[in-house]
């Protein structure tokens, strides 16, 4: 079992580690701030130090065996490893940190368009959320300046759980067609943005995200895709 400390703290940048398993794939430790790929949102990178002084370099992070598993992926080339080496894990920070505000500016695009998602992807400084829908095609331009507003009002981001039984009774919370939640540990989390009265965005997500919608920045609409006859998908990015 990994502890994921990123669950609990997104904004945790490194923490000590045992590795406890080792195979084809890579490495598993006791702990990781390493978020892995899934939700739409790609593995972190960054490095192991090694307490030996050596640098085992992280290309991805994928998800392991079972709920519980979290497989850091090496770079080619790099230091054979042992099974009980400790050190210290970093994530590649500047990276993590523009996912976490992509990741929340898709929940709040979401919350604009109120169709159901079928799919979306957070990339590294863009995004992109699908949705079923046939006649009502946003206009990219109304939809930016109403992101922008959304992000500038700096609502406060914050994350609580309830149990998988609670999720099965509101389904609701799921607003993914495509991706479920992860699930299994007997709770699920959920990610608010807070409303004057009442929510802007309350789904369950099991991704890395800011805590308050300023710390996003000034994002920008590029286009708006009919992918089918009642698929589009919004393109977003990053303004600067």
């Amino acid at each position: 079992m990994t502890e994921f400390l990123f669950r609990e703290n997104a904004y945790l940048k490194d923490c000590g580690a045992v590795i406890t398993a080792i195979d084809e794939r890579g490495f598993q430790t006791d702990r990781t701030v390493f978020y892995p790929t899934g939700g739409g949102q790609p593995g972190d990178t960054g490095r192991l130090l090694l307490a030996s002084g050596e640098t085992v370099e992280i290309a991805n992070t994928v998800k392991g065996d079972g709920p519980d598993g979290i497989i850091h992926v090496p770079a080619a080339g790099s230091a054979a490893l042992k099974v009980g080496a400790a050190g210290k894990l970093e994530i590649d920070w500047d990276r993590r940190h523009r996912l976490m505000r992509m990741h929340t500016c898709l929940h709040l695009l979401s919350a604009l368009v109120p169709f159901p998602v079928t799919g979306g992807s957070v990339g590294d400084g863009k995004g992109r959320l699908d949705f079923d829908m046939a006649d009502s095609i946003p206009d990219k331009d109304t939809l930016t300046a109403k992101l922008n507003d959304l992000i500038a009002a700096d609502h406060a981001v914050t994350a609580r759980w309830i149990t998988d039984a609670e999720l099965q009774g509101n389904p609701d919370l799921v607003k993914t067609m495509a991706v479920k939640p992860p699930m299994g540990h007997g709770r699920v989390r959920l990610i608010e943005v807070a409303g004057a009265d009442r929510p802007l965005d309350l789904q369950a997500c099991g991704g890395t995200h800011i805590a308050r919608t300023g710390e996003i920045g000034p994002v920008v609409v590029r286009k708006v895709e009919n992918k089918g006859r009642q698929n589009r998908r919004v393109n977003i990015e990053f303004a600067a």
